[in-house]
C-alpha cells in the first residue's frame, strides 16, 4: 500500500472514531435532558447517569474484546448487523417506567437511562477500541494508540457542543432525529473501514497479530491498570459533587470536569510525549497547592477555588493516564487494555456515585481520591538534593525527617491562620512553604503524602472532621445538608450545598418567626398573610419544597396545607425536632414525598388557592419545574382566582424573562416582589413572582402592604421554556460567576 493510500485509510479510521465518540458524548446530556422532568437536576442524578454510561462503556469494550477474537470479516458482519438491529430503537425516546419509591432513586435512575439508551450506546462505545484494532491489523498501519486521543477529542467536542450549540437551538425531537442521522453516518463509516481491511489475512486480524506473540500480562500489572483508570474516573465525579457542595454551585458545572477528563486522554495518549511529561512534572506541586484544600467545607467559595479544583482534576487525570499509557501492551492486546481501563473507570464511578453517598456524610471520597492519586502518580524530584556531592544517604534521610517536622509546625500555624475571617497573605505564604517542603520530599512517597495530609487537615480538614463527628451533616441521594446552631445568635441554620435553605431561632419567644427568604415583607409572606382575606378561612395552601418548614408559620386556623418534598432526609429535620415550624405552626399539614411536578399532577383540579414553588437545590436550576408543561400542572391544580408564587432568588441565572414568557403564553397577570431587608441576620434578600389568572388578586397584594413595592416583570424571553426545548445559557449572569457568592 502506498503512503498516500495509507494516509487516506488512516483518515478514514480517524473520521470513524471521531464520529462515534462525538455521538457518544452528545447523546449523554441529550438523554439526561429528556429525563429532566422525571429526575430533577441534583448533582447525584448526573453522577448516576455517568455511572450508567460507564457501565455501558464497559459492556461495549467487553463486546469489542470478544469480537476481535473472530476473523475480521466476521467481526464486521456481526458488528454492522447489530448496529442495524439497534437502530430499530431510534429515534431515542425515554423509557416508560413508574416513578421510584422514595429512597430507590439511586437504582431507578440507572435503570431508566439504561433502558432508554442501552443498545445503541453499548455498540457505539465499542467502535473506538474496535476501529483501533482494525486499523492496526495492517502491517504498515503503525501504532494505533494515538487514535484513542482522537476518540477523546471527539468525545469532548460532542460534550461541549450540546450546551453551546444543540440545546439552545434544537428541540429534543429534532435532537433525537439528528442524532439518528449521525448514527446512520457512523454505520456507513464503519462499513467503509471494514471494506478497507476486508482482505487483511485472518492471522493479522486476530489477537495474535503478525508480530511475535506478546508477553503475558500479570495480575499486578492489571491491578495497576485498574487503579490508574479508577482514580481519575472517580475524581471526575467527586470534583463535580465537591464543587457544587462546598465551592461554587454554578450552572452547567458538570460539563467542565467531564470535559477535562476527556481531554486528559488526548494529552496522555498523544504520540508526542512532551506535554504529558510537563504536566506530570508539575503534578506534585498542583496536588499540594490545590489538593491541599480538598477537605475545606463551608458556605461558599470563589472562582479561583473552582478553577484550582478543575485544574487539579486535569493535571491528575493527565498524569495517571500518561502512566497508564506508558504501561500499554502490544497492539495485539489492545482490546484487553481498553477493557481493563473501562472496568477501572466503572469501579471509580461506582465508588463515587453509589457507595460514597451511602457510606459518607460529606464528600469524603474527594480527598481520598486525591490521596490515592498522590500514591499512584510518578514522583520525580525537580531538584534531587540527595545527590549532592558528599551527602551521605543516612544524613539525607535525617534531613528529610527534619523537613517533615518543619512542615508539621508550619501546618499547625496554618490551621490557626485558616480559621481567620481574612487570613490575607499569611495563608498563602504558609501554604507555599509547606508545599515547597513537600516538593523536597518527593523522593520519599510516604513523606510527600504525609505533607499532603498536613495541608488537608490544616486548611479546613479538622473543622470538616469535627462537623462530621458532631453529627451535624446528613447526606442523601439529593444532596448534603448541614445543620449548625449558634449560641450567640440563637439561630439554627440549614444549608444545602453552598446555599442557605432556612433558619429558625432557638429562642422560644422567636421560634415561630419567619426568617430568611420568607419574612413578612417578602412576596410569599405577603401572599400567605392575605390567603384568608382573598380566599376565605378555609383557604387551601400548597408548598413545593419543604426546607426548614418556615412557611408553615403563616398557617392560620381553618386553612388546609400540603407540602411537597422530594427528599425524605429534609422531612426528617422537621419530624425529629431539629426544626419545629411544622410541629408548632401547622401540625396537621400533609407532607407528600416525591417529585413535586408528578405529585401535584395527581391533585384534584382547583386544589389550591395559593401554590408556592420553592424547590431550588443549592443554586441548581429546577428547569423541569419552570417549563410550560410544569406551568400547566400548577394552573390545573390552582383554583380559578388562585395565586401561583415562584421563588426566583438566584445568584447565577436571571429567571424573570423565563416566567414573563410563561405568563404571556398563558395570559397570566404577573408581578415580582424584590425584598431587600435591612436586617440581614434574620432576613435574606429575595425575589418572588406572583402569577394569577385574575389581575385583581395581584392588585389586592399591592394594597395589602402599600410600602412593599410590586413591579412588572422584565421583558419576556424570546423562546418559551418547554420540556422539549429549554436552555439556561442565554440567562446566565456571567459577571456573577467571577464574584464571590
Amino acid at each position: 500500500m502506498t503512503d498516500t493510500n495509507q494516509t487516506i485509510r488512516r483518515s478514514l479510521f480517524v473520521a470513524t472514531i471521531l464520529t462515534g465518540s462525538f455521538l457518544l458524548f452528545l447523546v449523554q446530556p441529550m438523554v439526561a435532558r429528556m429525563a429532566l422532568p422525571r429526575l430533577g437536576g441534583a448533582p447525584n442524578v448526573w453522577n448516576s447517569a455517568m455511572l450508567v454510561y460507564q457501565a455501558l462503556l464497559l459492556a461495549g469494550y467487553g463486546y469489542a474484546h470478544w469480537l476481535t477474537k473472530l476473523p475480521l470479516r466476521r467481526q464486521a458482519t456481526i458488528h454492522i448487523g447489530l448496529l442495524l438491529l439497534a437502530g430499530l430503537t431510534l429515534p431515542i425516546t425515554l423509557a416508560q417506567l413508574p416513578p421510584p419509591a422514595p429512597g430507590w432513586e439511586a437504582l431507578w435512575v440507572p435503570l431508566l437511562l439504561g433502558m432508554t439508551i442501552g443498545p445503541v450506546f453499548l455498540l457505539v462505545s465499542a467502535q473506538a477500541p474496535l476501529m483501533q484494532r482494525w486499523f492496526a491489523a495492517h502491517d504498515g498501519a503503525g501504532e494505533p494508540w494515538a487514535l484513542y486521543a482522537a476518540s477523546n477529542f471527539g468525545s469532548f467536542a460532542g460534550l461541549i457542543a450540546y450546551p453551546l450549540l444543540v440545546e439552545p437551538f434544537l428541540r429534543l425531537r429534532t435532537q433525537s432525529v439528528g442524532w439518528s442521522i449521525g448514527y446512520g453516518l457512523l454505520i456507513v463509516l464503519i462499513a467503509l473501514a471494514a471494506r478497507a481491511r476486508w482482505n487483511t489475512p485472518a492471522a493479522a486480524a486476530a489477537d495474535t497479530g503478525p508480530s511475535a506473540p506478546a508477553a503475558p500480562i500479570g495480575a499486578k500489572r492489571i491491578a495497576l491498570w485498574l487503579a490508574l483508570s479508577a482514580a481519575p474516573s472517580g475524581l471526575m465525579l467527586s470534583t463535580t459533587t465537591h464543587l457544587t457542595t462546598d465551592i461554587f454551585a454554578m450552572p452547567l458545572l458538570w460539563v467542565i470536569p467531564l470535559g477535562l477528563y476527556l481531554l486528559s486522554f488526548t494529552v496522555a495518549f498523544a504520540d508526542r510525549r512532551q506535554t504529558s511529561a510537563m504536566v506530570t512534572k508539575v503534578a506534585p506541586l498542583m496536588v499540594l497547592l490545590a489538593g491541599g484544600q480538598a477537605m475545606a467545607s463551608g458556605s461558599g467559595g470563589t472562582m479561583s477555588q473552582a478553577l484550582a479544583s478543575v485544574a487539579l482534576l486535569f493535571v491528575i487525570a493527565v498524569t495517571l493516564h500518561a502512566r497508564f499509557y506508558d504501561l500499554r501492551p502490544a497492539p495485539s492486546q489492545l482490546t484487553l487494555f481498553y477493557l481493563v481501563m473501562s472496568i477501572g473507570g466503572a469501579l471509580g464511578g461506582l465508588f463515587t456515585a453509589l457507595i460514597a453517598p451511602l457510606v459518607f456524610d460529606w464528600v469524603w471520597e474527594h480527598p481520598l481520591l486525591i490521596a490515592a492519586a498522590a500514591l499512584l502518580m510518578p514522583l520525580t524530584p525537580l531538584i534531587d538534593w540527595r545527590k549532592i556531592s558528599g551527602l551521605d544517604p543516612g544524613m539525607a534521610r535525617i534531613g528529610a525527617v527534619v523537613l517533615l517536622a518543619c512542615a508539621a509546625l508550619l501546618a499547625w500555624q496554618l490551621r490557626d491562620v485558616a480559621l481567620q475571617e481574612d487570613p490575607g497573605a499569611a495563608k498563602f505564604l504558609l501554604t507555599a512553604g509547606i508545599s515547597l517542603i513537600g516538593l523536597l520530599l518527593v523522593s520519599w512517597r510516604w513523606m510527600f503524602v504525609s505533607v499532603l495530609a498536613m495541608l488537608l487537615l490544616a486548611q479546613g480538614g479538622l473543622a470538616t472532621i469535627s462537623t462530621s463527628l458532631e453529627g451535624a451533616r446528613t447526606r442523601s441521594y439529593f444532596g448534603i445538608y448541614t445543620v449548625r446552631s449558634s449560641p450567640y445568635t440563637k439561630l439554627r441554620t440549614l444549608t444545602h450545598g453552598t446555599t442557605l435553605h432556612g433558619q429558625q431561632s432557638t429562642d422560644p419567644a422567636r421560634s415561630r418567626e419567619p426568617m430568611t427568604y420568607y419574612g413578612p415583607n417578602s412576596g410569599i409572606g405577603i401572599a400567605l398573610a392575605q390567603a384568608q382575606p382573598l380566599f376565605g378561612q378555609a383557604a387551601n395552601i400548597g408548598v413545593i419544597g419543604l426546607g426548614t418548614g418556615t412557611l408553615a408559620c403563616y398557617h392560620r386556623t381553618g386553612e388546609v396545607w400540603r407540602f411537597y418534598e422530594i427528599d425524605p432526609a429534609v422531612l426528617h429535620f422537621s419530624r425529629n425536632g431539629t426544626f419545629t415550624y411544622i410541629s408548632q405552626c401547622a401540625p396537621d399539614a400533609q407532607v407528600v414525598i416525591g417529585d413535586a411536578r408528578i405529585e401535584v399532577a395527581k391533585a384534584a383540579p382547583g386544589s389550591f388557592d395559593v401554590l408556592a414553588v420553592d424547590a431550588f437545590s443549592s443554586d441548581a436550576i429546577p428547569l423541569h419545574l419552570l417549563t410550560d408543561e410544569a406551568m400547566g400542572v400548577y394552573l390545573r391544580a390552582l383554583s380559578p382566582r388562585g395565586l401561583l408564587m415562584i421563588h426566583i432568588s438566584n445568584r447565577f441565572i436571571e429567571l424573570e424573562p423565563v416566567l414573563a414568557a410563561a405568563a404571556r403564553s398563558r395570559a397570566l397577570a404577573a408581578a415580582v416582589r424584590d425584598d431587600n431587608p435591612l436586617d440581614h441576620v434574620y432576613q435574606t434578600p429575595s425575589s418572588w413572582v406572583a402569577l394569577s389568572r385574575d389581575k385583581a388578586q395581584l392588585d389586592a397584594l399591592a394594597r395589602a402592604q402599600p410600602d412593599a413595592e410590586w413591579r412588572p416583570l422584565l421583558a419576556p424571553a424570546e423562546h418559551l421554556w418547554t420540556d422539549d426545548h429549554a436552555s439556561i445559557l442565554p440567562y446566565v449572569r456571567w459577571r456573577h460567576l467571577l464574584m464571590k457568592p
